[in-house]
């Protein structure tokens, strides 16, 4: 399964029963959380998402919105004895703050943290699995965009006609990579007998806080779900430019200009209490477009 959960859909002030910036990606058996306002480990436990889980923590920036639940999620990790590792990928300023809040409440955590710090663009996690790399938005501050993308093998098995041609299952992995099984007696199974093509890799974007800019659909191109916020509809495009923020209609533009398969929008102003026109907007520009909303998870 590859699915993101939002923990929390609003901007800056949490209103209306809306709770900072926090959301879950599930990739099988991975977790990845990204952002982690306050209120975020809450909002685990509402929805039932095992923290334990979570292996990876991507924080686009240190606007507090972003950030401000994070140790605390960190030190529930330590007390309930969580011992495997667990890897922060931030802006490089937040390993001072973390460690500080750390050191004046003398926390030893019972795993090792890594910290690695967005400096460039470009891959930052790289397993069988799945890899994750970093982009560059437009905020007041330095912000940072992530792309989750699955690795796939380029061939399925179709365990019947393996089965039937007895291809060892050792073999297995190499038949997904398109290899031919050779026998012993030199006679040759080919890989489109027992295979079969696999569906493309999946992948999902996420544009945290930004001024519009038609640059970043460069980075996300082709995502086949993307998250892009959406702080104000299109009346206050002055002011979104302002706060270096974007409109409904302009993260509908990035979704075309990407070719987006599907658009998430958040990050809502709690100067809204109800979203309906947020989606109304967006979806007028780009159709497959759905809202974040706290709870729901979004299937990639």
């Amino acid at each position: 399964m590859f699915g993101v959960t939002i923990l929390g859909n609003n901007s800056a002030i949490p209103a209306y029963d809306r709770h900072p910036t926090a959301q879950v990606v599930t990739l099988n058996e991975q977790l990845f959380l990204i952002d982690c306002g306050e209120g975020t480990q809450m909002q685990l436990s509402r929805f039932k998402i095992r923290r334990s889980k979570i292996n990876h923590i991507l924080i686009s920036h240190l606007h507090g919105d972003h950030y401000f639940g994070l140790a605390g999620l960190i030190t529930s990790m330590g007390l309930l004895g969580r011992d495997h590792d667990l890897y922060l990928h931030a802006p490089e300023p937040l390993w001072e703050i973390i460690q500080l809040q750390l050191k004046v409440a003398d926390t030893r955590l019972p795993f090792n943290l890594h910290f690695q710090p967005l400096i460039e663009e470009g891959l930052i996690v790289d397993n069988d699995k799945f890899t994750i790399e970093c982009f560059k938005v437009y905020h007041r501050i330095p912000c940072w965009g992530f792309v989750i993308k699955e690795k796939k093998k380029p061939r399925k098995i179709d365990r019947e006609k393996a089965v039937e041609y007895e291809v060892p299952a050792i073999f297995y992995e190499r038949l997904k990579n398109g290899e031919d099984y050779v026998v012993k007696d030199g006679n040759v199974i080919k890989n489109e007998w027992v295979t079969i093509a696999n569906t493309p890799p999946k992948s999902y974007g996420y544009c945290a806080d930004t001024v519009y800019t038609e640059s970043i659909a460069d980075k996300v191109k082709d995502c086949t779900l993307l998250y892009h916020e959406t702080t104000y509809l299109k009346d206050l495009e002055e002011r979104a430019a302002a706060r270096y923020h974007t409109t409904t209609v302009q993260a509908a533009q990035i979704a075309n200009l990407a070719n987006a398969e599907k658009l998430l929008i958040g990050h809502f102003s709690s100067k809204y209490e109800l979203l309906d026109e947020f989606l109304n907007e967006t979806q007028e520009v780009f159709a497959s477009t759905q809202l974040a909303l706290e709870g729901v998870t979004y299937l990639v």
